[in-house]
């Protein structure tokens, strides 16, 4: 404040010219002051948060668990305010509250999918809850959410523009299954980009590795996992699949950011994958800065 002070004493020695009344200079005084602070207040006042809607329910995950861990991990770490969608439904179809709703992310910046819903195959439904996401709401999808809403045989090719492909080519990335459970090998391929510019590669715990049978022209790759997996033979069979990506998704461009990690507890809580789902938010709704760090007032407190 002591720039505050400067300048009212050079406000002064400039308007309080000999003559003028005790009076009339304790009130221009007090409007001096106030103005500066009222500036100083809207000047300084941090930016509205992050307004993200989170999904969670389904199958063969923890959700109940798994949506706090999020919702704190991702608060501490920015400007961001998440409310939940969940259901406690664990089958492959879930009663989601956002289906037959395509106005469900309005009044959001961006959405979270972290549900798991194969069986989910009607095209409405589907089309749905793209809706937001080809109207301009970013979104990010960890894990299962690769594995939702999938219309025809998940391992068939994509043809673009059918119904087999529309979360496919919305995700940018179409997979469907992965082996079982062993430590993954994270290794980031672009280091240089604004997502995961100063994160250090790192190997999980055991996790479900989620194959890749395409990845779409507009996809970009930013990091990589290997997983070594024992055959019945007992050979070793390593599996090299993208891991992290970003894609540009529909007429607007919008931005979308996805991993596959996050099965187990143990990996959701982990400060590492914790901080990169949140670049990934924080680089979807435009507010990450190309050295990895939160733009002014989108970081922790607002800072």
């Amino acid at each position: 404040m002591a720039w505050v002070t400067q300048n009212i004493e050079m406000i002064s020695h400039t308007h309080f010219r000999k003559g003028r009344s005790q009076r009339h200079r304790r009130y221009l005084t007090l409007s001096i002051v106030a103005c500066l602070f009222f500036t100083v207040a809207y000047g300084y006042s941090a930016p509205a948060p992050i307004r993200v809607l989170l999904i969670t329910g389904g199958c063969c995950h923890d959700y109940a668990k798994q949506k706090d861990i999020l919702k704190k991990g991702i608060e501490e770490r920015a400007n961001i305010v998440i409310d939940q969608v969940h259901t406690d439904d664990t089958s492959t179809k879930p009663p989601l509250a956002i289906l037959g709703n395509p106005d469900y992310a309005k009044g959001y910046d961006l959405v979270i999918h972290d549900e798991c819903a194969a069986d989910i195959s009607e095209p409405a439904k589907v089309e749905g809850v793209l809706k937001p996401h080809r109207d301009g709401i970013p979104a990010v999808n960890l894990h299962c959410a690769m594995h939702c809403y999938r219309i025809g045989k998940p391992e068939d090719p994509v043809t673009p523009g059918t119904p087999h492909g529309y979360w496919f080519e919305y995700l940018g990335l179409q997979s469907s299954g992965h082996g079982p459970q062993e430590p993954i090998a994270i290794h980031f391929t672009d280091s240089k980009g604004a997502i995961a510019n100063g994160l250090s590669d790192w190997t999980t715990i055991k996790e479900e590795h989620y194959n890749n049978i395409h990845v779409f022209e507009g996809a970009h790759e930013i990091a990589r996992g290997t997983q070594a997996v024992k055959n019945r033979d007992g050979s070793v069979k390593t599996n090299d699949y993208v891991a992290a990506w970003s894609n540009l998704y529909g007429p607007k461009k919008t931005r979308v950011f996805s991993t596959t990690i996050g099965h187990n507890n143990a990996t959701v809580e982990d400060t590492r994958y914790l901080d990169l789902v949140t670049r990934g938010v924080l680089w979807a709704t435009g507010h990450l800065t190309e050295d990895g760090t939160p733009a002014k007032g989108y970081g922790p407190g607002g800072k």
